[in-house]
């Protein structure tokens, strides 16, 4: 079985690690491969650091127009194999192969963005601030950078920051989940056909102990981690204590709102899709289904919505859902189902036990919608990252967006209603750092910041677009006088 190598120093290399994990397929528990895990890989990490940081200093210096170049041709090449990574991203994680198509154009959508890096990157000037003196800002790199990957968008959430950190002159290590090392290995061999210095880009495997060695190295200046809220808090505390830049994507319990004047049909349709896309493994997916005053109405849609859902193996055409990504995610969230019901909740649609032909030992939990349970008990509050909806009835929009602010998350919150004014209240009052207006799953197009609040997000400026830009840039301002009698000498 193949060990995977790292990518350092512009070449693939074996790990210092002999430990490995195996990487299995979430819908047939075959190995795919194995993966270098254990307290040796951070010495993988010390010798791609070191590559990175000589890199660095070459790359920092080089035009931006010329830094952009290579991502033109990133560009070309992840579109020329989207289909072969669309494959793997199905393989290893287990998604829908429309799911995983629509990740990887993500992904390229923000190549595309960063090679606006010019434009974003350009400097203010204001002449004359006094007489005869001109201030100017300017934005230079910090250095080395590193991106830790969550296992549920193995393509996408790394070009949230990898494409931005090289446009603007620094390097960059990448660490991918573990569950899912596959998609990037196969992106990195499309970056060795790139013309970059050797160590600009540099991907190294491993699990803890890689990622504390990055919390900790001198050299690694900023860190962008999408992940659960108890490691995101980890890694802000520790990376901000070693002195470093640190955006820290954590998790979310989205709520979606639904007023009596939204059409029942089409609202209950976009719901579904959000709840059970990527069988509900993305920190946008809805959770909590608030009903106002059309409970009966919309519970009927949403239930037959969600029974009707084609659960299976994601390579087959007409699957809509696939399995979670382990066997331990699958006893976690039937084991918060559990939970829920101990507390007073009732199931309307159970998704428990229930095999998939011909892929019995496949992780799947097949639609869930759950109501009734308290507003104050633990499972309302806790995010079960898995195909289950709850569903809650309020008497009216204040009083919702009243429980959306007092939850400890803040990753997005949802709206469906015809009227204006409602819409206009809901974005404005409801705390969430991504709102969407009859929208399912309010996921920022690459120009726009990915943002979370509260709990949901660690930091201040977040991955994607012009954000991305100022994190990996630091600002130097330059105030600047020529007096006449200096320049009549030259």
């Amino acid at each position: 079985m193949q060990v995977l190598q790292n990518y350092i120093n512009g070449k693939w290399v074996s790990s210092q690690c002999a430990e490995t994990r195996d990487v299995l397929n979430p819908a047939t528990q075959e190995v795919l491969a194995k993966v270098p895990f254990g307290a040796a890989t951070s010495k993988d990490l010390e010798t791609a650091v070191l590559a990175a940081q000589e890199a660095y200093l070459g790359w920092k210096s080089v035009s931006v127009l010329k830094r952009i170049q290579p991502l033109f041709k990133l560009k070309q090449l992840l579109e020329e194999n989207k289909e072969e990574i669309t494959k793997l991203i199905t393989l290893e994680c287990g998604k829908t192969l429309a799911e995983s198509a629509g990740e990887i154009q993500r992904a390229i959508e923000n190549v595309e963005v960063a090679c606006g890096a010019p434009m974003l990157m350009q400097s203010e000037f204001l002449e004359n601030v006094a007489t005869g003196i001109d201030e100017f800002m300017i934005r230079q790199p910090l250095g080395v950078t590193a991106c830790i990957a969550p296992f549920n968008f193995p393509a996408m959430i790394s070009f949230w920051f990898l494409p931005y950190a090289i446009a603007t002159g620094n390097s960059m290590i990448i660490k991918p989940s573990e569950k899912v090392p596959l998609t990037m290995m196969k992106i990195f061999e499309l970056i060795d056909k790139l013309d970059l210095p050797p160590g600009l880009l540099n991907l190294v495997h491993g699990g803890k102990e890689t990622v504390d060695a990055i919390l900790d190295h001198p050299l690694v200046k900023s860190i962008s981690f999408v992940g659960s809220t108890p490691v995101a808090k980890y890694i802000y505390a520790r990376g901000t204590a070693n002195g470093k830049r640190v955006q820290a994507q954590g998790g979310a319990k989205n709520p979606v709102v639904i007023l009596p004047d939204a059409d029942i049909e089409v609202t209950s349709q976009i719901i579904t899709d959000s709840v059970y896309g990527c069988a509900g493994q993305r920190c946008l997916a809805a959770s909590v289904v608030i009903t106002v005053d059309n409970d009966a109405n919309i519970k009927e849609a949403l239930y037959e919505s969600a029974k009707k859902r084609q659960v299976g193996y994601g390579l087959e055409s007409t699957v809509e859902m696939g399995p979670v990504i382990t066997p331990e995610s699958k006893e976690r969230i039937e084991t918060l189902i559990g939970k829920g019901l101990q507390e007073g909740g009732k199931l309307l649609l159970d998704g428990r036990n229930q095999a998939v032909s011909g892929y019995e030992k496949g992780n799947f939990i097949r639609p869930t919608i759950m109501e009734g349970l308290p507003l104050d008990g633990e499972l309302i509050k806790t995010e079960i990252f898995g195909p289950v909806m709850t569903l809650v009835h309020m008497k009216n929009v204040d009083d919702a967006i009243d429980f959306i602010n007092r939850g400890i998350y803040g990753n997005m919150a949802c709206l469906f209603t015809t009227s204006g004014n409602s819409a206009r209240k809901f974005r404005s009052e409801a705390m969430a750092g991504n709102i969407g207006i009859n929208i399912g799953i309010a996921a920022p197009m690459a120009q726009f910041p990915f943002s979370g609040w509260k709990e949901s997000f660690f930091g201040d400026l977040h991955g994607q677009g012009k954000h991305a830009i100022e994190f990996f840039t630091q600002t130097k301002v330059v105030v600047e006088r020529w007096p006449k009698e200096w320049t009549r000498k030259f």
